[in-house]
């Protein structure tokens, strides 16, 4: 582990529409200030990150495999393409780095489909039903095992 810690943020379908769909389930914030809370944990950690949304589930597993080269980990928010995209779900467990699954809500206490992630599996981890906190608990939690894996070597 040379240098700083490069984390890639990613966000899935409708993720740009935070602070205006569905306030009540995922609150206030837009997902710019999602972003600027998590650069000053970030900055705080001294660790780079870049962010990536995307309504395109191409896109998605696009930019995955280009992480391989450019990141020591990822924070993934992959909206609803956690229930039920086992491309999002290969493409995660391909990359062979710490991947951090995020959701603001708790997923496990909404509807019925919302209950499973096929991607979780494909994780290191998965944090959920802390609003946009759980970006900031994600990001600490990918460091932490990129350090982890680092000491294992």
């Amino acid at each position: 582990m040379v240098g700083m810690l490069r984390v890639l943020i990613m966000n899935g379908p409708n993720l740009n529409l935070l602070g205006r769909r569905e306030t009540d389930v995922y609150g206030s914030k837009t997902l710019e200030q999602i972003e600027a809370a998590i650069m000053q944990v970030a900055d705080e950690m001294g660790v780079t990150v870049v962010f990536f949304q995307s309504n395109h589930e191409g896109a998605i597993i696009d930019k995955l495999h280009e992480a391989l080269d450019d990141f020591d980990g990822i924070v993934i928010n992959p909206g609803a393409l956690t229930h039920y995209s086992y491309a999002v779900r290969d493409a995660i467990a391909a990359i062979a780095m710490p991947v951090v699954e995020v959701h603001m809500s708790n997923i496990h206490g909404r509807e019925s489909f919302r209950e499973r992630s096929v991607t979780a599996a494909a994780c290191t981890g998965q944090i959920s039903g802390f609003g946009a906190a759980s970006y900031e608990h994600g990001i600490r939690a990918v460091v932490q095992s990129i350090k982890d894996a680092a000491d294992v070597r």
